[in-house]
């Protein structure tokens, strides 16, 4: 039983709370796409968003989309997270991820997340990760 947006959301607030630069866009149909507000708390030298921010969103992003296929599973974890940075993202507008799951199994679920600085088409950074879903 797939959970809602409002669901997640909620469940994000409850559990999550010290995620509050991140808000869910959409959920469905094996996808979901989320924003992280850039502040200058997550900025390197040279204005570059850190990359451990932006694997946290690739990593969320995921998650999302996986409870909002397969539902309430809050243990799902991670297993493995392959991220390639491709392009410097801009330290002036929102980091938007949007996650595709490949592959929805009973142990394991595949995903795959293309993040974008708001405003532009050009991936910043592609990530592929796996995540354990644990018996129900």
């Amino acid at each position: 039983m797939s959970m809602s947006k409002n669901e997640i959301v909620a469940f994000f607030e409850k559990q999550f709370p010290h995620y509050d630069k991140i808000s869910i866009d959409e959920v469905g149909h094996q996808a979901a796409t989320i924003r992280h507000r850039i502040t200058a708390d997550e900025l390197r030298p040279g204005s570059s968003v850190a990359g451990p921010v932006i694997m946290l969103l690739a990593d969320v992003v995921i998650y999302v989309a996986i409870l909002g296929e397969i539902g309430f599973v809050p243990l799902t974890v991670t297993t493995s997270l392959n991220i390639n940075f491709l392009r410097k993202p801009s330290s002036e507008t929102d980091l938007l991820a949007k996650c595709q799951l490949l592959k929805v199994g009973r142990k394991l679920v595949v995903g795959e997340v293309n993040l974008y600085s708001e405003g532009s088409d050009e991936v910043v950074a592609h990530c592929v990760a796996t995540y354990s879903v644990p018996p129900k």
